[in-house]
């Protein structure tokens, strides 16, 4: 019996070029190539997709939950599990469960449960995002006012060890919170930074990532502003050519037309890549849940605090593609790239990431023509299938 399948589809996508009439092959969880199909064996066990795309999984970099589930509430192996699945129907096959602010036990937690996610393989999980308590007050947004606070040597010491553990750790952090030092101490351990939730000026932004840090959270959102003497936050992540900046496509969080200035706009080889900063409605029927305490309420698309605040993001991955395509004018190609090969190149993997090519991951996802999941593989693996 062999080893290695293939699928077959009337357009592939690879991350770079579109390929028509063509089948990928794959094996042990890896891709081996793509073939015209009438180039396949005949003794190769074949998936024919009628209609539609192949294309790149998409690898989102901050999901605080889904399937009902949120990171805060219940830091665990299952928590993951339950967010992992609940996002994979939206096409996202690699994902960084995200905590925001909490108390260090709920933190030392959530880093033990990422590490046994990893141990034990659970689809899609990529590592972990750790989204403060570092983070300025100014611009905390929904992040609890009594946990935000300037990170110490001992915090520092306890994220270089869960770096160590858990491989791909990604922190948010305002430079208002930690100093140059501290970020050139996780950089340098491999760690991602990035900045966010920040009312630093654009010097300042600019000599943490001469630092180390290499992203910006959620551009725009919980930031100082563009202005026209003084560039700010959003000016350092748009003009600092080697970052990337992840960027909530609900147009709620951002205006589709600041989304389209800002991705025409952007100097590379960073990119601007998409993220959902999604919570527990994804994949559910709730209208509201609790972040630390306090009640978040969802309508219209929306997710806000009593006050109005936004609180994370009620949009998955798949949804988040169509309002660059429909809404922003972005080209269909670039704005898979900005779901799946940008994020991976931002977290630095991409070798097995964001593309299919010889030896990534066979993480597929088939899109329909009006861009709904219809079906999506993990590792070879048919983890959801509309049918």
């Amino acid at each position: 019996m062999t080893s290695q399948s293939a699928i077959c589809a009337p357009s592939i996508f690879d991350g770079s070029e579109w390929h028509s009439d063509a089948a990928v092959l794959f094996g042990a969880g890896r891709v081996t190539g793509i073939v015209p199909t009438s180039r396949l064996p005949d003794s190769l066990p074949v998936t024919r997709l009628q209609a539609g795309m192949l294309v790149p999984g998409f690898v989102d970099l901050q999901v605080n939950g889904g399937g009902g589930v949120l990171m805060n509430d219940d830091p665990s192996v299952e928590t993951i599990e339950t967010i992992c699945r609940a996002h994979s129907r939206f096409g996202t096959t690699a994902l960084l469960p995200t905590l925001i602010t909490d108390t260090a036990e709920r933190t030392a937690q959530a880093i033990d449960a990422a590490t046994a996610a990893l141990q034990r393989t659970v689809p899609g999980c990529l590592g972990l995002h750790l989204e403060g308590p570092h983070l300025s007050q100014a611009r905390r947004g929904a992040h609890d006012p009594e946990l935000v606070r300037p990170a110490r040597d001992a915090d520092i010491e306890r994220l270089l060890a869960a770096g160590k553990a858990i491989g791909n750790l990604l922190v948010t952090a305002a430079p208002e919170a930690v100093t140059t030092a501290q970020v050139r101490a996780l950089s340098d351990a491999g760690i991602k930074v990035s900045l966010g939730h920040s009312d630093a000026d654009r010097g300042t932004a600019s000599d943490m990532v001469s630092a180390g840090a290499s992203l910006f959270t959620h551009l725009f959102n919980a930031m100082s502003p563009l202005g026209h003497r003084e560039p700010g936050m959003v000016g350092a992540a748009l003009s600092e050519p080697g970052v990337s900046a992840g960027m909530i496509a609900d147009g709620i969080h951002v205006d589709p037309a600041s989304m389209g200035i800002a991705i025409r706009g952007k100097e590379g080889p960073g990119r601007i890549f998409l993220v959902t900063d999604a919570m527990s409605t994804i994949g559910s029927e709730r209208t509201e849940f609790t972040l630390n305490g306090r009640t978040v309420y969802r309508s219209d698309g929306r997710l806000t605090l009593k006050d109005g605040t936004l609180a994370g993001a009620d949009i998955d991955m798949i949804a988040s593609v169509r309002v660059l395509v429909e809404q922003v004018g972005i080209d269909l190609g670039e704005a898979l790239r900005m779901a799946s090969l940008y994020p991976a190149r931002a977290m630095g993997v991409a070798a097995g990431h964001g593309h299919i090519g010889e030896d990534a991951r066979a993480d597929f996802v088939h899109l329909s023509d009006d861009l709904a999941v219809e079906r999506v593989w993990i590792g070879g693996e048919d983890v959801f299938n509309a049918d």
